[in-house]
């Protein structure tokens, strides 16, 4: 079964360079999204409760956005994408989420990332 295509968008009280340090570097992904997180050149290694997932880091921009692909999915066109996004009219911030799921986990998949969002915010006073 091909997996789907989701967004989802959380508004942010933080500075896109706050924000920007707790997705894209290795210790603000280690207070929020996983156990522990390294990087080796372009390979993210990411460990909960002991074990380890890869994922090739893809793209990223300063105060903008990261883009990775697990490496067990590589080459079927799905990635992780979290990206900053201002408003240009009334300059709110928020944090716009890109994953692929099984269309029958997708509800479990949204909640699982509001989960870790919350956490985020928590490690920035958000």
């Amino acid at each position: 079964m091909s997996k789907e295509k989701f967004q989802i968008e959380f508004l942010a009280k933080s500075s896109p360079n706050i924000l920007y340090n707790q997705i894209a570097t290795v210790s603000g992904l280690s207070e929020w999204f996983a156990d522990n997180v390294n990087i080796k050149e372009d390979i993210l290694l990411f460990t909960w409760d002991g074990e380890d997932e890869e994922a090739k880091l893809i793209a990223r921009k300063k105060d903008q956005f990261i883009k990775f692909e697990w490496l067990e999915l590589e080459g079927e066109g799905t990635y992780v994408e979290m990206r900053i996004v201002i408003d240009p009219l009334t300059k709110d911030l928020a944090l716009v989420i890109t994953d692929f799921c099984e269309p029958m986990e997708l509800e479990e998949s949204k909640e699982l990332w509001k989960s870790q969002i919350d956490q985020l915010f928590q490690s920035i006073g958000a």
